[in-house]
């Protein structure tokens, strides 16, 4: 199975250092910094959009700056690396076990992403992965579109792993099967509007669900584990 993830909030726990890096580079320009949970609305964005959501009414070249200080205050928070969520690395190493193909869908920059694969052994787990910055950004699905014709599948036999509604949406969009998990950016509530096949609170609970979605791809599943309405 094509299993595709998102990046920072889903695997990588970097959610604290990106609304960080958002107010500094506000600060910097004078701007009246967003609040957490302002900035981490737009994460998973590509950063462009991501800066129109949060300061609307700043001219092209103010946005143009934001965007530049933003990524000069990252650049240098990601001399430490942020670690991953709890489980991820061995997760990610069952289901390549199993034979599935891995790739990432990312708001991250191509420079941005690369950057950190070249600190982490994991990222060799991963056999193709598109950036926002060459594509449309989230929630346009053209990104996953682009990976599900690199490795001839369709949509439907493929799976989006993400922890916002922009990962979630984009699936919808081209009916891709889509699982949620809990402890990212975007509130269970905001997740089960797009209707995932699951809803993970950790990393570890996905090879058997993965198992079980490959095993029986054409019958419906509805949230799981069951969750309070």
């Amino acid at each position: 199975m094509l299993i595709i993830f998102d990046w920072d909030g889903t695997l990588l726990d970097s959610e604290d250092k990106i609304i960080a890096c958002m107010q500094k580079a506000a600060i910097e320009l004078g701007l009246p910094p967003r609040s957490a949970g302002e900035i981490r609305n737009i994460i998973g964005l590509e950063l462009s959009l991501a800066i129109r959501r949060l300061h609307p009414d700043l001219s092209r070249a103010a946005a143009f700056a934001m965007r530049e200080a933003y990524s000069k205050a990252f650049t240098s928070a990601d001399v430490t690396p942020c670690p991953f969520f709890p489980n991820v690395e061995d997760s990610l190493q069952a289901l390549k076990r199993e034979g599935h193909t891995l790739c990432v869908a990312t708001g991250k920059s191509r420079r941005g992403l690369d950057r950190v694969f070249r600190h982490l052994p994991v990222s060799r787990l991963f056999s193709a992965t598109r950036c926002a910055d060459e594509t449309a950004s989230k929630p346009d699905p053209q990104m996953l579109l682009e990976l599900c014709e690199v490795f001839s599948e369709s949509p439907e036999e493929a799976l989006m792993i993400g922890d916002t509604e922009y990962d979630l949406e984009m699936a919808s969009r081209i009916n891709m099967p889509r699982i949620g998990v809990t402890y990212g950016a975007h509130q269970i509530s905001r997740l089960r509007r797009w209707q995932p096949r699951a809803l993970i609170d950790c990393m570890s609970e996905l090879p058997p669900i993965v198992q079980q979605i490959a095993q029986r791809s054409s019958e419906h599943y509805g949230i799981w584990p069951p969750r309070p309405q």
